[in-house]
């Protein structure tokens, strides 16, 4: 696997894996708050298996007292994909970094492809419009229930498709991670 990098743009220290080189480009952030690297095995499995060029983006470190907004981290994104020299991609996340990666595109939907996102939350950000979007919900997950992938995807039904791990908790990509690489790589294959 490759080795995490620190990108430091005005001081924000912003973690980061650059893993591949191949025609599909694909950005995953991570879920904020847990320790392990729950997107590393998927990640490294569609860089190496499917030829995607694939870009892990962690997210900084607050200080006490200091909360990075959601526009922050969505610069953030924005700075490690403008570092590593990606134009156009796909964008997506795990939990919190999905809701990151919808941020993104509503705010950069010339630099989307489409989305992907693992484990929604339940909030009220939209979708962007015209662009597709891959939903990937673990069917036991109690954190960001199946209902909220299959409650986003109404909001889009033409372009939005959901897809489950069965049996799998809210840390399916890294409890399930080649089944998720393969929905992944099967649905972004035809982009």
């Amino acid at each position: 696997m490759t080795d995490t990098q620190i990108f430091e743009p005005d001081g924000r220290a912003i973690p980061f894996v650059d893993e591949g080189d191949g025609p599909v480009k694909l950005v995953l952030i991570q879920e904020r708050d847990l320790a392990a690297d729950v997107l590393g095995v998927v990640a490294h499995y569609l860089a190496e298996e499917a030829g995607f060029h694939v870009l892990r983006i962690g997210h900084r470190a607050e200080a006490k007292r200091e909360e990075v907004s959601l526009d922050d981290r969505v610069e953030d994104a924005l700075a490690v994909i403008d570092h590593v020299g990606l134009g156009d991609t796909w964008i997506g996340g795990h939990g919190f970094g999905g809701t990151v990666a919808r941020a993104f595109a509503l705010a950069h939907a010339d630099r989307v492809n489409g989305l992907a996102l693992l484990g929604v939350e339940e909030n009220d950000l939209p979708l962007a419009p015209v662009m597709p979007v891959l939903i990937i919900q673990g069917t036991k997950d109690l954190a960001n229930r199946f209902a909220n992938g299959e409650q986003l995807q109404s909001t889009a039904p033409e372009r939005a498709s959901v897809k489950s791990i069965d049996g799998a908790d809210h840390l399916f990509p890294m409890t399930h991670p080649i089944e998720t690489a393969v929905v992944i790589e099967e649905y972004l294959d035809w982009d």
